[in-house]
């Protein structure tokens, strides 16, 4: 591989931690949930330590039981990172959005605002949302079946970049002499026609500094895979073993290259949910603070709604009752890596639910800088990953634990990069601005005509 090449890294913000008791931790601060300030220190440690991107998640639903149990509720992502934008200057800004409940023209507008105000940092994560809790917010009894979902999206994202792309590079004039302020040329209507969506354009917004944001997927289904090859520049997937995201790496790669793509172009970012101790004796007792602190039938409900079934009445000391993955209509790549889990290393619920508590089913990893700057050095020079989207299982001392002692570990080796090279995402990782597709069926015409 080439010697020159670095891995990426994204910073997951879980105000409190992944893991499902860190609001229950004696050092979290259980008031930071709403608090701007906690957000923008997290935003700047990660900026110093000159991390591509902040990420955030996002569901459009919450529960009585749990609000009861966790820390539930916080600000919408797109509202948060414009926040952020403002008091940051390099790191990236992804926020994520489901193409489910939202309209391509909204979306289009609100992220091109979000790449303006920060200069260019902006990233999508496409997701379709997957559960019945979030349909019944949005008038839906039941969430719309799994293929049905990826069918609407595919169309969403494609009518956004033609808003996007609606106007061209060079075609604010701004010429106060002439009275021109825009090459109306340049400017296009999207007349999009589909069966979700009509859409005539152009957007209200001109054309932001990376063209379009970053477009990003974290689905692993079969849908989800095809999906990805087609839009997505960068993946978050959750894989467990050395074997299974080596695996996943190579057929993205392969599905990429297969529609024309560079598979350079398409970024594999697996989960990872460190614990980390100066030395391994230290690490698993920091492991074993956060266990003691599981509520099992709190996770029992996590659980229930990750994989789609009512789990909540299951004895945990036994095996996890066979559960029928094919009629899953939501999160199914997820379901069938919690079922492979736990059939795999044969756990007991008790067992499963501590496995899925730090991480919800991304690799968890529990050791010294040295142990899991191997783990991720493995994995990044054999075929496994482009970088890791970084998941702290406990923000309060955790994170600084990473970005203090992994990362600088990660630097000397010549892994991660001293300082930042460029001012947009896509610079971060390397990859190039988009295609206008106006323009670039303009210049096809031209050519033909020749």
């Amino acid at each position: 591989m080439n010697a020159l090449r670095q891995m990426h890294l994204n910073l997951f913000v879980q105000p409190f931690g992944h893991h499902e008791a860190a609001w229950r931790h004696p050092d979290t601060d259980v008031n930071g949930l709403l608090d701007f300030s906690f957000f923008r220190r997290l935003a700047h440690k990660a900026e110093a330590a000159k991390l591509d991107s902040l990420f955030f998640a996002d569901r459009l639903s919450t529960s009585r039981d749990a609000v009861r149990y966790g820390a539930s509720g916080g600000y919408e992502p797109l509202t948060l990172l414009t926040a952020l934008a403002v008091v940051t200057k390099r790191i990236g800004l992804i926020g994520t959005v489901s193409t489910s409940f939202n309209e391509p023209f909204n979306l289009a507008r609100r992220f091109a605002s979000l790449d303006h105000l920060s200069g260019g940092r902006a990233g999508w994560n496409i997701i379709t949302s997957g559960t019945d809790a979030e349909a019944r917010n949005f008038n839906l009894e039941h969430i719309p079946e799994h293929a049905a979902r990826y069918e609407r999206a595919r169309e969403f994202v494609d009518a956004a970049i033609k808003l996007w792309d609606s106007w061209e590079d060079g075609a604010l004039v701004r010429d106060k002499g002439k009275g021109i302020y825009a090459d109306s040329d340049k400017v296009h209507e999207c007349n999009h026609r589909g069966p979700h969506f009509a859409i005539k354009g152009p957007l209200n917004v001109s054309r932001s500094p990376q063209g379009r944001p970053l477009l990003v997927q974290a689905g692993s289904s079969e849908n989800g895979k095809e999906f990805a090859a087609e839009f997505a520049e960068a993946i978050f997937t959750a894989q467990q073993t050395f074997e299974e995201a080596r695996s996943f790496y190579a057929d993205l790669k392969r599905r990429a290259a297969a529609r024309g793509r560079r598979p350079e172009h398409i970024l594999i970012l697996p989960g990872l949910c460190p614990i980390i101790g100066r030395t391994e004796e230290e690490a698993r007792q920091k492991e074993e603070e956060l266990a003691e602190l599981l509520n099992p039938e709190y996770s029992l409900i996590m659980l229930s709604q990750r994989v789609g079934f009512d789990l909540t009445g299951c004895k945990l000391d036994e095996p996890l009752p066979p559960l029928p993955v094919g009629e899953v209509r939501g999160h199914r790549s997820r379901t069938e890596l919690i079922v492979e889990l736990a059939r795999r290393e044969r756990l007991t619920v008790r067992q499963l639910l501590h496995r899925l508590a730090g991480g919800r089913g991304h690799r968890t990893v529990t050791g010294t800088p040295e142990h899991i700057a191997d783990m991720m050095e493995h994995w990044f020079r054999s075929g496994a990953a482009d970088g890791f989207n970084i998941m702290p299982q406990l923000t309060a001392g955790g994170l600084d634990d990473f970005l203090e002692l992994v990362v600088p570990e990660l630097k000397r080796r010549g892994l991660f990069r001293t300082e930042y090279s460029g001012t947009t995402l896509r610079e971060h990782y390397g990859l190039p601005q988009p295609e206008n597709v106006f323009a670039a069926g303009r210049a096809d015409r031209q050519r033909s005509s020749v």
